[in-house]
């Protein structure tokens, strides 16, 4: 069983902003699968579907951003996932706008919501997929929750479909493969 958890916040406010991306990147799988994810559980928004001949949970956490261990922690817990089964998606401004980077595991950097994960799963073992939103040069906080214009939100959607193909990769033909198939580079923003 796995699990692919995409980080966001929760609310209209926050929909379609660049620290949203993991949420937009669940989303999209959840249309190519055919999947609702609408059950409430575990502070976290849920859908079962199969990838392959894998069982998988799309969870979508609650409980804003740098929170999200909290609810992932209770959702490996209960069904015992082991933390290479749990694939974590979300924003990364150290990567350019459009690209997408697979990980075997690693620290949590400057993110938030992955410190948060890695204190509360005890590890940094786990595979995750980050997807490029730039830097902005500005203010952090206005470049991740900021307006995004509407020729970025159309490479957003396209980074959103890689990274779906990419997650649903690492469960089909296992990680390495899904590195070499999926990593991308594009030039610095």
């Amino acid at each position: 069983m796995y699990i692919i958890a995409g980080l966001g916040n929760p609310g209209d406010k926050y929909a379609r902003t660049r620290h949203n991306m993991g949420f937009r990147v669940v989303d999209k799988l959840a249309d190519d699968l055919n999947v609702d994810i609408t059950k409430a559980k575990f502070k976290s928004l849920i859908g079962e579907c199969r990838i392959g001949t894998h069982k998988v949970l799309l969870v979508k956490p609650q409980t804003y951003m740098n929170l999200s261990g909290d609810a992932l922690r209770e959702v490996a817990n209960f069904y015992k996932i082991p933390s290479e089964n749990i694939i974590i998606i979300y924003d990364d401004i150290d990567i350019p706008l459009g690209s997408i980077r697979i990980r075997k595991f690693g620290g949590p950097g400057t993110h938030n919501g992955m410190r948060s994960i890695v204190s509360q799963l005890g590890t940094t073992e786990f595979p995750r997929i980050r997807t490029g939103v730039g830097s902005g040069g500005g203010s952090l906080v206005d470049h991740v929750i900021g307006k995004v214009s509407k020729y970025e939100n159309t490479i957003l959607d396209e980074t959103a479909a890689k990274a779906a193909k990419a997650a649903q990769d690492i469960i089909e033909v296992g990680i390495d493969k899904a590195m070499n198939l999926n990593n991308t580079t594009k030039k610095k923003d």
